[in-house]
């Protein structure tokens, strides 16, 4: 029981660092309980009516609903994964001032946008992936249109494949004058479209 208190009590909030892989432990354990409830009302059902037609079945059959939901976001925490150590490392040896992302899946209709890490400085959203190959005119047409959608205007989104060359921009940046007022506002937006 302590270990699941633990694991609860540390669990990541989206946006930081380790959310992916905290969200998947916390998604498969309330899974197994959600079927467990559900398997123990058909089980208390039958062993005190000794048949299926009764009541604890249906309560259990409908409890069934919230747990294969539940499975299906088992199934999607499992495709991604969290920032490597390699990369959380390396960028913190980089300081900077700005409004930071981790660990953000991003959904549309058409595709999913896994990026590691996102800075939001001003009106620049800028990020990396581990992904070998990101589509990423696609993804700044979704976000774009998303932050729009939301009021936040002229916002400039790039994407880096390049570890180096974006611990770089963000070196540029944080010798840039930029007024980081919006930045949070853009932030719970990014979080709010994500997985």
């Amino acid at each position: 029981m302590k270990h699941l208190v633990r694991l609860f009590s540390t669990s990541a909030y989206k946006g930081t660092k380790n959310y992916i892989n905290s969200q998947k432990k916390y998604e498969i354990i309330r899974t197994i309980i959600y079927f467990a409830i559900s398997a123990s009302l058909f089980i208390a059902g039958f062993v005190t009516t000794k048949t299926k037609m009764n009541y604890l079945t249906i309560v259990a059959v409908v409890g069934c609903l919230p747990a294969c939901k539940s499975l299906i976001s088992v199934i999607m925490f499992l495709r991604y994964k969290s920032a490597s150590e390699t990369f959380c490392n390396r960028l913190a040896t980089q300081k900077h001032r700005f409004c930071e992302l981790y660990d953000m899946v991003f959904t549309s209709y058409d595709k999913n946008f896994s990026v590691s890490h996102i800075i939001i400085a001003g009106n620049t959203v800028c990020g990396y992936t581990e992904t070998n190959s990101f589509p990423e005119k696609e993804f700044q047409n979704h976000i774009n249109s998303v932050l729009k959608m939301d009021g936040h205007k002229n916002i400039t989104v790039k994407i880096f494949t390049d570890m180096e060359k974006y611990l770089d921009r963000i070196g540029q940046l944080n010798d840039s004058e930029i007024d980081t007022s919006n930045s949070e506002a853009i932030a719970e937006t990014l979080k709010s479209v994500a997985l």
